[in-house]
């Protein structure tokens, strides 16, 4: 399973990159409006840590998003271009397909939706699981549904999990075998540790200065 940040962070990015297990970076105007900084050039910064950085248009209508995915395509090979799931978001997604501009299909919340992200051509759609956990649904039900439909077909859409808040919704997302997560550079922090890890690690270190030898 892939691992993707949601952030807007570059030093966040460049941090977890450095541990070796980061494939990419997922972002939407509310993470980088939070961060205050020039959209295209943290782009930019991003893709020089990972290979895919979806990057969000703010358009709502075909030719407003056709625009800015053209012009965000343009900027970095890296760049995966991220439309909303809306009807004029499925005509994007066809024009950026036979454009061979990779996408990604945000805000998926049934699995009707997912058939027809992967239908116009999406190469990632993202079911969000924490916002229908907020609003009393079982969010990783979807993620399980979805996972059974593609088993009955080709679809080349990769899915990823969104929305993740704890290290439990990254386990059942491996589980099920969506093909990516993404998660906020908190919940990463959280992925290496365990106390039997550290209390184990301490006793190895007390137990090794038993046996050096003392400084004369």
């Amino acid at each position: 399973m892939k691992l993707f940040m949601d952030t807007a962070n570059v030093a966040q990015v460049a941090e977890v990159a450095g541990w070796g297990i980061l494939d990419g970076v997922t972002t939407n105007p509310s993470l980088v409006a939070k961060e205050g900084k020039d959209f295209q050039q943290t782009v930019l910064e991003m893709c020089k840590h990972v290979p895919n950085v979806s990057a969000q248009v703010t358009a709502t209508d075909f030719e407003g998003m056709k625009k800015q995915g053209d012009e965000y395509a343009g900027w970095h090979k890296n760049i995966v271009v991220k439309v909303p799931m809306t009807v004029e978001g499925l005509k994007a997604l066809t024009y950026f397909k036979s454009k061979n501009i990779r996408t990604n299909t945000t805000l998926i919340f049934s699995v009707p939706q997912a058939i027809l992200a992967a239908k116009a051509g999406a190469s990632i759609i993202s079911p969000f699981i924490g916002r229908l956990d907020d609003a009393g649904e079982d969010g990783m039900a979807l993620i399980e549904e979805i996972m059974d439909v593609w088993m009955n077909y080709d679809f080349e859409t990769e899915v990823l999990v969104a929305s993740t808040r704890h290290p439990r919704h990254i386990v059942d997302a491996a589980r099920l075998g969506a093909h990516i997560a993404t998660m906020p550079y908190d919940l990463f922090k959280k992925l290496p540790l365990h106390p039997l890890t550290d209390s184990g690690l301490k006793k190895f270190q007390e137990d090794w200065e038993k046996v050096q030898p003392k400084a004369a």
